[in-house]
């Protein structure tokens, strides 16, 4: 058992650039669905009340312009071969489940987005900078965007854990290298 040596991806294995945005970016959707999911019991009487949100909206850019890097290197590279021991229909299913997560993803982003700019509010990253918001685009838009934002986010967490639980099956059951792959270790 070798470490991947390689950046970019091969018709084999996932290169670290790939293994490095799959885990920058799986991490922090999982911590902002918990912290999303604690926002939403705060009080304005809670000390967290006022940075908890300016929390989740930095990381949330910050997850933004890693998913669209992560779409340009995609595109970029080439997608090693799925497992031998798969199906058509797993092969099928797999790409469905991937591009599923990249548009639920964006979705979540987008009305974020949507949601901290309603009002025609900026968007305040820490006290670092703040990046300035357009009017309004829809009546209601904080509650509508933020029903699509809460909605998403449940059937990321979902996607997630359905993921999850296939990159097991991989290892556990079928005994291929998929697991292997995203954690950056080679077969010989």
């Amino acid at each position: 058992m070798t470490f991947i040596k390689h950046y970019k991806n091969t018709k084999k294995q996932f290169g670290w650039g790939s293994i490095l945005l799959h885990w920058l970016i799986a991490f922090p959707i999982i911590g902002l669905y918990f912290l999303g999911d604690y926002m939403m019991g705060l009080t304005y009487y809670d000390s967290f009340y006022v940075l908890a949100p300016k929390i989740h909206e930095a990381i949330g850019i910050t997850v933004l312009l890693l998913m669209l890097f992560r779409v340009v290197w995609k595109l970029l590279n080439v997608s090693p071969n799925p497992p031998a021991s798969n199906s058509n229909f797993i092969n099928k299913a797999s790409t469905l489940a991937h591009l599923s997560l990249y548009f639920i993803t964006f979705v979540i982003l987008i009305t974020g987005l949507l949601i901290s700019f309603a009002g025609g509010q900026g968007l305040e990253i820490f006290d670092w900078f703040t990046i300035p918001g357009p009017a309004e685009l829809f009546e209601n838009q904080a509650t509508l965007a933020g029903i699509i934002h809460e909605w998403g986010a449940l059937g990321l967490i979902a996607l997630v854990a359905l993921h999850t639980l296939a990159a097991l099956k991989h290892h556990l059951i079928d005994k291929d290298t998929t697991l292997k792959n995203m954690l950056g270790v080679e077969e010989k």
